[in-house]
C-alpha cells in the first residue's frame, strides 16, 4: 500500500492553518486546483474525510482535527533532523580514525596530524599504525575511516575504493665500505648474490621488491626478515648485508653510517588512500581524506 507524500501532508498543513485552499496555495506556491488535488489524493490514501468544504470556507472534521495537531509536530521534528543533516555537510569536528603501514605512520602521517591540529582544530585524527594486512583489516571491518598504505595486490577492488596519493622509488641502502656504495647508481642486476637485509611478508613492500629482484634475474640470499626499517638499518651497521628499501622509509635527517644510492631501472611504489567499496565517508572522514592527499601532493 502507498504511503501519502510529503508534499501530501505539507500541503494539507498548510490548508488546515489557514482554512483554505486559496490562501494556503498562496503561501507553498501552488494553485487552489493543485492544492485541491493533494488534499483529495491524501484523503484518498488514508480513506477518511479530513474537511469539509463549502463555497465560503474549508472546515476540519474531527479526523481531520487529530492530523492537523499531530502532524504539525512531526513535520517540526523532520524538519530538524534535515536541517542537522545539512549541517554535517560542513563539519570540520569530530575524531576520524586512520590506518596506516609502519613506513607511512613514521614518515608521512605526522605531518598530516601536525596539519590536521592547525587547519581544523576540531578534527581530530587518530593513527593506527598496522602492519599492511592489519591495516586493510582495519579498513573493511569499519574500524577505521580510511587506511593509508602501499597498493594492494591485485583483485580487491570490488572490497576498496582506493585513490594514488604518491609515488616514490625503491633504493639501496648498504655500509660505506660496500663495493656498490662507490657507484652513483646502482643496477638492480648487481645485486646478484648480496645477502640482503629486508622487510618482511607483512611489509606492503615485500611483495613489490620480490618482484623487482625476480624480473631483474637476482638471485640473492635473505639473510634476515624483519618487522621494521630501523632494524634493518641496525643491521646493515652490523654489517649482515644491503637492502632495498623504499624511499620514504628513509629518516628525513638521512641515515648516519650508511650510504643510500638509487636503483636502476627505477622501480616505484604507489601509496595510496583506502576505504571500503560503495561506503561513502562521513563528511568530516573527507576532510581528514582531502589533507592526506594534500599533504602528499606537496611531498611529490
Amino acid at each position: 500500500m502507498a504511503h501519502p507524500s510529503l508534499r501530501q501532508l505539507r500541503v494539507f498543513q498548510s490548508v488546515a492553518l489557514h482554512s483554505s485552499f486559496t490562501r494556503a496555495g498562496d503561501q507553498i506556491g501552488l494553485t487552489q486546483p493543485a492544492v485541491s488535488r493533494c488534499v483529495t489524493e491524501l484523503e484518498q490514501h488514508l480513506g477518511i474525510k479530513l474537511l469539509d468544504r463549502t463555497t465560503r470556507e474549508v472546515v476540519l472534521t474531527e479526523a481531520g482535527r487529530s492530523l492537523a495537531v499531530r502532524l504539525a509536530r512531526v513535520l517540526e521534528d523532520l524538519d530538524s533532523v534535515l536541517l542537522d543533516v545539512r549541517g554535517l555537510a560542513t563539519q570540520r569536528q569530530g575524531r576520524v580514525r586512520v590506518a596506516s603501514s609502519p613506513t607511512l605512520s613514521a614518515n608521512l602521517l605526522p605531518e598530516c596530524i601536525a596539519r590536521c591540529r592547525q587547519e581544523h582544530p576540531g578534527l581530530q585524527l587518530l593513527l593506527l599504525d598496522r602492519m599492511q594486512h592489519d591495516a586493510l583489516a582495519s579498513v573493511l571491518s569499519g574500524e577505521v575511516d580510511f587506511g593509508v598504505v602501499i597498493e594492494p595486490e591485485p583483485g580487491r577492488s570490488d572490497e576498496l575504493h582506493a585513490e594514488a596519493i604518491l609515488s616514490e622509488p625503491f633504493c639501496l641502502v648498504c655500509p660505506p665500505t660496500h663495493r656498490l656504495a662507490r657507484q652513483r647508481s646502482v643496477r638492480w642486476a648487481a645485486l646478484d648474490g648480496e645477502p640482503l637485509v629486508l622487510l618482511d611478508h607483512a611489509s606492503g613492500s615485500r611483495r613489490l621488491i620480490d618482484d623487482a629482484l625476480r624480473q631483474h634475474g637476482v638471485q640473492a640470499p635473505v639473510a634476515q626478515e624483519v618487522g621494521h626499517v630501523t632494524t634493518i638499518f641496525r643491521m646493515l651497521d652490523a654489517g649482515l648485508g644491503i637492502s632495498v628499501v623504499p624511499t620514504l622509509a628513509l629518516p628525513p635527517s638521512g641515515l648516519q653510517g650508511l650510504e643510500v644510492r638509487p636503483l636502476t631501472p627505477r622501480v616505484e611504489r604507489a601509496i595510496v588512500l583506502v576505504r571500503r567499496a560503495n561506503r561513502a565517508l562521513a563528511p568530516v572522514a573527507e576532510v581528514a581524506w582531502g589533507l592526506v592527499r594534500d599533504v602528499a601532493a606537496k611531498r611529490a
